[in-house]
């Protein structure tokens, strides 16, 4: 699909979640994302997807506010998202690869993709969940928008080489011309040693964004069980995620990726039920992670602020 067939659609669809919906729009949606792409929606589940926008719209119609309020924004949010990514990148067959310029723009994409989330799921949890009637709104917000903009700079990290041979460098221009790389240059290093203060930097803005989202998991009373262990596993998968990549002697190598293996998922879900509860075993369980992570980054580099490269 060309990028402009694509962000065609994409507008159309931002101003049918602003609504009121139109299924004659929605249905000129489908037909156009299946047209502009030779036969790969023509069966499966994106055509399904596809084919199901009226009743999706119909269900968001119906929510009761402030719920459909909320959903509305943070969907409206992701689309800003979308269409960052649509007109900074070039299409992925391009053979050339755009960056961002600056810190300044990777934040500002991770609050599109993923701190808007975190914004939405205080707000749903907090109209849902009465227990969570004395949390310090302004607060919990700012630190749900970090817990997001942790988890998705750690995806960033650990899919630097899969991004790069789509055209796609998410690290800052200004991180790489300061330790005097090129984003093409990534891609043919035999000595990765060279961008690993690049890997650092973003290693530790993500340590410190994990510290809010650690606070965040704290704030969940104990009693609400589920919703602390939906927001605890990101966090221990994101620093594991976090060691693996600090260790990754071939972090920029696509067949050597910085992955938790599903075994130590299972293991850390069997071992979070009964330690969830417990303000002293979890921060005692994240720490030991941070500290794994930390332990694993040079000390120059580990002393090294971001201020550094920027």
């Amino acid at each position: 699909m060309s990028p402009d067939l694509r962000l065609a659609c994409l507008l159309k669809f931002r101003e049918q979640i602003k609504g009121p919906s139109e299924v004659a729009v929605l249905r000129s949606i489908e037909a156009g994302i299946a047209g502009g792409v030779a036969g790969n929606v023509q069966g499966g589940y994106d055509r399904e997807l596809l084919a199901s926008l009226p009743q999706a719209f119909a269900m968001l119609e119906t929510t009761p506010e402030p719920d459909r309020a909320m959903v509305r924004d943070v969907v409206i949010t992701l689309t800003h998202g979308m269409e960052f990514d649509l007109e900074t990148f070039p299409p992925e067959d391009a053979n050339r690869i755009a960056v961002l310029q600056d810190f300044a723009a990777l934040d500002t994409y991770t609050y599109y993709v993923a701190g808007c989330v975190g914004e939405f799921w205080t707000s749903i949890s907090m109209t849902h969940t009465p227990a969570l009637g004395k949390w310090d709104t302004a607060a919990m917000k700012e630190n749900s928008v970090r817990f997001g903009k942790a988890l998705q700079l750690t995806n960033i990290l650990r899919d630097v080489p899969k991004d790069l041979r789509i055209g796609r460098c998410y690290l800052p221009e200004s991180w790489l011309s300061a330790t005097g790389l090129a984003p093409t240059d990534l891609l043919q290093l035999s000595d990765v040693s060279a961008a690993r203060p690049v890997l650092y930097a973003g290693i530790g803005k993500a340590l410190e964004h994990f510290t809010a989202a650690e606070e965040y998991v704290l704030a969940i009373p104990g009693r609400c069980l589920r919703l602390r262990l939906a927001a605890l596993w990101p966090v221990l998968i994101g620093l594991a995620t976090l060691s693996r990549l600090a260790r990754n002697d071939g972090w920029l190598d696509v067949d050597k990726p910085s992955r938790v293996n599903r075994s130590w998922v299972y293991r850390m879900m069997v071992r979070s039920w009964p330690s969830a509860t417990s303000d002293t075993l979890l921060k005692r369980w994240i720490r030991a992670l941070r500290r794994e992570v930390e332990a694993s980054l040079p000390a120059r580099e580990n002393a090294a602020t971001l201020g550094d490269l920027m």
